[in-house]
């Protein structure tokens, strides 16, 4: 089964470090990240900012180690981690996430 995880940063930058630390670590076969605009709750508080979003395509089994290791880089204290499962797909992409990713 596959994997894609959806997560925000404050910045490209940091969406860029945590992005290159999962593919060197082959945890990854693919990041895409994007600029968003954000609304939210936060401490009593609605808040707005501009975001980079991302989605990490990977295997399910991978899916609690790539949450750890961003949760060491990440600079949100409560950063959004969520896993979507994958249960269908273009054949050919989904082998080639199992050509990359280790596991």
């Amino acid at each position: 089964m596959y994997y894609f995880i959806y997560v925000t940063f404050p910045d490209e930058d940091s969406a860029k470090e945590v992005a290159e630390h999962l593919l060197k670590k082959r945890l990854a076969a693919c990041v895409n990240y994007w600029e968003i605009k954000s609304k939210y709750w936060w401490e009593g508080e609605i808040q707005e900012d501009d975001e980079i979003a991302m989605i990490i395509k990977t295997k399910a089994e991978k899916f609690s180690e790539v949450r750890e290791e961003i949760k060491k880089l990440h600079s949100y204290t409560t950063p959004c981690i969520c896993g979507l499962n994958v249960e269908e797909g273009n054949l050919e992409f989904l082998r080639w996430i199992d050509s990359i990713v280790e596991g």
